[in-house]
Order: C-alpha cells, then sequence, then structure tokens
C-alpha cells in the first residue's frame, strides 16, 4: 500500500474521511470485544492451563484495569504528539499481546499478555473519538458518533456470541485460544490500512505532558479499580479492600491541585479543568459512567443464567443475546442522523427502553419454561434499541463543546469513566448474584432478579441526570455555537 495517500495538511477529502473513521471503528470495536468475548471461554482456559480462581480474575480484570489507566494519558499523548502514531503504536501491542496471549502456555503468562493487550485497548481507544471530533461536523459528527456507538453496543453484546463460536469450533484445547489469535489477522489489516487513511495532522507545536499529572491520575484509577481486580468473582463485595477509594479521593484532590499550578505556569495540563465547568460534558460524564455500570454487567449475569442455571452452551448463551446487539447497531445508526435534531431527548427516550426492557426480563426469566431465550428476545431487543440511543448521542452532547484539539484527553476522560463504571458494576452485580444464588441454595433465577434490580437502579440514576440536563437545556435559551447541539 501506498503510504503517501494520506494527507499531511489535516484537510482530507470526504471520501478519505469516512476510510479512516471505518479504521477507528474497526480497531475500536475489536479492543472493546476483547472485554466479554473472554468470559465464555473462561472455562476452557481454567481447564487448558490449571488456572486458578485469582489468575482467571485477573484474566478479566487485568485487562480493564491496565484500559482503564491509560485513557487520559493516552488521549492527551495523542492530542499534544500524533494521534496517527499512538493509534498505529496501539494496534501494533494489542495484535502482539493477543498473540502472546493465545500462545500462553502457563496462567501467569496469560495474565501479564492480558495486562499488554489493555494497553494497547488504551492507546487505541481515546484516539478513536478523537478523529471524529477533529475529521467531522455538524450532522456528520453525529452520524459518525453514531456508527462509533453502534459498534460499542454490537461489540459488547456480539462478544458471547462470537466466543461461543470460537470456542466450539476449536474444541477444549484450541477454542480458548481462537478467542485470542482471531484479533491478529485484523489487526495487521488495520496497520496497514491505518498507514495509508488515517490522516497525519497534528498540533502544529510540541505540547507539554505533564508527566507528574499522568503519574497521580494513573494512581488514583489504579486506587479505584483495585478493589474490583482483588478476589474472585464471586468475593463478597464486605471482604473487598473499599478503603481505597477514600485513598483515590485523596490522590484526585493531588492531581487537580497540581494541574492547577501546572497550567498557572503556562503549560498544558493532563486534564483540561474547564471541561468540569461545562454542564454538557459533566452530564455526560456521570449518565455515561452509571450507564455503562449496568450495561456491561447485564451481559455476564445472563451468560451465567443462562448457561449455569438453564444448561445452555456458549454457542447458545450468544445466541440468545444476539436481539441486543441487532437492536443496538439499528438504534444508534439512527440516533447518530437524529442527535442533531433531537439531541438530549433520544438519551432519555432511550434510557427509558433499557429500563422497561430490563423489568420485563426481570417479571419474565425466572418463570418461563422453556424455549427461553425465544421468549426473552423482544425484552432483550427492546432494551438494546434503547441502548443504542443512549451511548453515541451522550458521547456527542458530552464533547459538543470540546475544543477539538483537546478531543483525545476528553475523550479519554469519558472512557475512562464508562470503563471504570462497567468493572466497579460487574463486581459489584456479579457478587450479588452469587451472594443471592448461595442464599437461595443456588435458585439462580432468583439471583439473576437481585442482579437484574442493581443494574436497573444504576440505569436508573443516568436517565435521572438525564431528566436533569434535558430540564436545563429546555429552560436555558441561551444561543450555543454552531457545532453545539440540544
Amino acid at each position: 500500500m501506498r503510504v503517501s495517500d494520506t494527507p499531511t495538511d489535516g484537510t482530507i477529502t470526504e471520501k478519505q474521511r469516512w476510510r479512516a473513521l471505518m479504521v477507528c471503528l474497526v480497531a475500536g470495536a475489536m479492543t472493546l470485544l476483547d472485554v466479554s468475548i473472554v468470559n465464555v471461554a473462561l472455562p476452557s482456559i481454567r481447564d487448558g492451563l490449571g488456572a486458578g480462581p485469582s489468575t482467571i480474575q485477573w484474566v478479566v480484570a487485568g485487562y480493564a484495569l491496565a484500559f482503564g489507566i491509560l485513557l487520559v494519558p493516552a488521549g492527551r499523548l495523542g492530542d499534544a504528539r500524533s494521534r496517527r502514531s499512538v493509534f498505529i503504536a496501539g494496534v501494533v501491542l494489542f495484535t502482539l499481546s493477543s498473540a502472546l496471549c493465545g500462545a500462553a502456555q502457563d496462567p501467569v503468562w496469560l495474565a501479564v499478555a492480558r495486562v499488554l493487550q489493555g494497553f494497547g485497548g488504551g492507546l487505541i481507544s481515546p484516539q478513536v473519538s478523537g478523529f471524529i471530533q477533529t475529521m467531522f461536523t455538524g450532522r456528520d459528527r453525529g452520524r459518525a458518533f453514531g456508527l462509533f456507538g453502534a459498534s460499542i453496543g454490537v461489540s459488547t453484546a456480539i462478544g458471547p456470541l462470537l466466543g461461543g463460536v470460537l470456542v466450539n469450533a476449536g474444541g477444549p484445547d484450541l477454542g480458548w485460544r481462537l478467542v485470542f489469535f482471531v484479533n491478529v489477522p485484523v489487526g495487521v489489516v488495520l496497520v496497514l490500512l491505518a498507514l495509508r487513511w488515517l490522516p497525519r495532522a497534528g498540533t502544529g507545536h510540541r505540547q507539554s505532558l505533564d508527566p507528574v499529572g499522568v503519574v497521580l491520575f494513573a494512581a488514583a484509577i489504579l486506587l479505584v479499580l483495585w478493589p474490583v481486580v482483588q478476589g474472585d468473582q464471586d468475593t463478597p463485595l464486605s471482604q473487598r479492600p473499599w478503603w481505597f477509594l477514600a485513598v483515590a479521593a485523596v490522590v484526585l484532590v493531588l492531581f487537580l491541585l497540581w494541574e492547577r499550578r501546572w497550567a498557572a505556569r503556562g503549560e498544558e495540563t493532563l486534564v483540561d479543568l474547564s471541561l468540569l465547568r461545562v454542564r454538557s460534558f459533566t452530564t455526560g460524564l456521570g449518565l455515561g459512567t452509571f450507564y455503562f455500570a449496568g450495561f456491561t454487567a447485564i451481559f455476564i449475569v445472563l451468560t451465567l443464567y443462562l448457561q449455569e442455571g438453564l444448561g445452555y452452551s456458549a454457542l447458545e448463551a450468544g445466541l440468545t443475546q444476539l436481539p441486543f446487539a441487532v437492536g443496538s447497531a439499528v438504534s444508534a445508526f439512527l440516533a447518530g442522523r437524529l442527535v442533531h435534531r433531537f439531541g438530549r431527548w433520544l438519551v432519555v427516550l432511550g434510557l427509558v427502553g433499557v429500563v422497561v426492557g430490563l423489568v420485563v426480563i426481570d417479571v419474565i426469566a425466572p418463570v418461563i419454561e422453556g424455549m427461553e431465550g425465544l421468549k426473552l428476545a423482544p425484552a432483550l431487543l427492546l432494551a438494546g434499541f434503547g441502548g443504542g440511543m443512549v451511548i453515541s448521542p451522550n458521547v456527542t452532547l458530552a464533547l459538543a463543546e470540546v475544543d477539538p484539539a483537546r478531543a483525545g484527553a476528553g475523550g479519554g476522560l469519558l472512557q475512562t469513566a464508562q470503563r471504570t463504571g462497567s468493572a466497579i458494576g460487574v463486581a459489584v452485580v456479579l457478587a450479588i448474584f452469587f451472594q443471592s444464588a448461595a442464599a437461595t441454595g443456588g435458585d439462580l433465577g432468583e439471583a439473576l432478579s437481585y442482579s437484574l434490580r442493581t443494574t436497573i437502579a444504576l440505569v436508573l440514576v443516568a436517565l435521572a441526570l438525564g431528566v436533569v440536563d434535558l430540564r436545563r437545556r429546555t429552560a436555558d435559551p441561551a444561543p450555543e455555537p454552531a457545532e453545539v447541539v440540544r
């Protein structure tokens, strides 16, 4: 391929813009897919490598931990240097570490490779929202974020299905390795396409990377996520070291004080503190955190119920969740086209759809008999359709008033909040699931109900934030910049 096709002056044609978006979306979907695809392969990994519960936990949580720590620093690095270079480096690291995961000969090898894979994903993800923010404007930006939201919803929901297909195809020895090896050819193609199609445009001058801010922020995120990765998936909530959160709060205060001092010296900071004064951004930050805390956990507890409670295979469990992926993909694409017109209304209606879908699942799942997966399909389709109206419009609205030059750091902060919410939500909901199962003598239907009610509560918090922001936007008729949408 000819690298010379890539423009160097920051101006790209319409065709090049959408080609570049395709590269970004595939890479972003690949990193998010690895959050859920591994879950159905855990029994095979445990048997194939003789991995204990703590190592299995690190296979899941180590990826999320590394991913979350690097998001904001990687977004800042892309803003300050070259978003294209950071993206390509992330894809290379993700691809190589995927190969290492697939070739693992012992549990520690796999756990370390998963952490490296998480670092690769953390480098990639903030560049995706950064590229969208800088390459697109107006309605096209809404459409691009709509496709981004569709890729998030589909990759998260379809992960168990793809994992089940690969595990069944490869058998107990090779199946779990295929879950990782499948990323290798995709990563190689992405690197070649990125070299050709991603724009080279940079900031024009070398900005400060704020190394002290990077260390303090990473330490705070590590302290927040550490209680999540400690212990097994069924470790009671009371036995997790939640006191780390108090230490994290102290470190975050130190981080904010340092950022103010660094900014006072005229240097660029890791996090643009002015973002925290933008209501649309802070609302999107909080809404995304609570939504992902509930959204991500749904698939794990539903998979556990179907496989452990109803005896479904990994493939059957994945197929059951396919309606959610279909609904999410369709509505996210439509929402990207409509967000410029309806704004926060789309998010609020989407959250209502998610809540209604989850309530229906909670009511019927424990009592239906026979063809359970088929009977759950309408409720999962409704929840997925609602979810697709949440993710991309929320990102579009949150970043609408953010300077494109800081899009990587802003997008990284949004995704850090989402990943942190996901990790904590999964830990809490799983603990509730296993504790409920133990308290009810192994009644997984009852355990599913308790878990779903927890996820519904988390989504309701997101809905409350959306309603508050909608009322604020309705009450404040002040004009906004042309690129800002209501």
